[in-house]
């Protein structure tokens, strides 16, 4: 550490783009929200091919090759490093922000589903932390990573990825809600969230909130993540 009473925290980035890569809002309000709360904050992003390139004007695939690193490092500034250098010990905590990068390049649930890997170094990562009893923050896509990766082994894992239903009492539209059948099959349970809150699973220091799982406005999925944020800050052992 390098203050005794800074807090030390590890953003875990997927590409550039919410598409193939991180999704930018939520990648960007994980860090200005740790800002704002005075963490030290390290990147990281596997140094490997991104699943592939995807047009953002208009969702089409690009015959392209990109690197998750290079890719996630425009938004960090350039200040980020290879995945496997990140050492559970450096760390209180660690935040996995969204976007289908998580679901592309960290693990292979967008194209495989309930048979879908799990990038080893992010399994790994999942379980140390989780087994050092320090928080995990997922937004978004990003909590199947942990029910994935833990599910089976962690008891009573709770997890959200905010409404199990496409319509939901809000008036809002969550157009990925079968995400929360997945997370349950890998053997978390499900919690139902909204956008004003995140879900602290207390036992098992893991908090996930639903992001851009909601057709929701740039603000109020800004203020989402930075609930999540602030209760992952809120579990670190003083």
């Amino acid at each position: 550490a390098t203050h005794s009473d800074q807090k030390n925290v590890a953003v875990v980035l997927s590409g550039c783009g919410v598409y193939d890569g991180s999704e930018v809002t939520e990648a960007v309000a994980t860090l200005v929200h740790l800002s704002r709360a005075g963490v030290n904050v390290k990147n990281f992003a596997p140094f490997q091919p991104q699943m592939h390139v995807i047009d953002h004007t208009n969702g089409e695939e690009i015959k392209q090759k990109r690197n998750v690193l290079t890719e996630s490092a425009r938004i960090t500034r350039g200040q980020i490093e290879p995945l496997d250098m990140l050492d559970v010990n450096d760390f209180d905590a660690v935040i996995f922000p969204g976007g289908f990068g998580a679901a592309k390049n960290l693990s292979t649930f967008a194209t495989m589903e309930m048979d879908c890997g799990i990038q080893p170094k992010v399994k790994l990562i999942l379980e140390k932390f989780c087994e050092a009893q320090k928080p995990i923050g997922l937004c978004c896509i990003a909590p199947v990573l942990a029910a994935k990766a833990l599910g089976k082994s962690v008891r009573n894992l709770e997890l959200t990825v905010g409404s199990d239903v496409e319509e939901c009492g809000e008036g809002k539209q969550w157009p990925h809600s079968g995400a929360a059948e997945a997370v349950s099959n890998f053997g978390a349970q499900h919690i139902v969230t909204g956008m004003k809150e995140a879900h602290v699973d207390e036992k098992n220091l893991i908090v996930s909130s639903a992001a851009y799982m909601c057709n929701a406005t740039p603000h109020e999925v800004f203020d989402n993540v930075g609930l999540m944020v602030n209760e992952v800050i809120n579990l670190i052992k003083k």
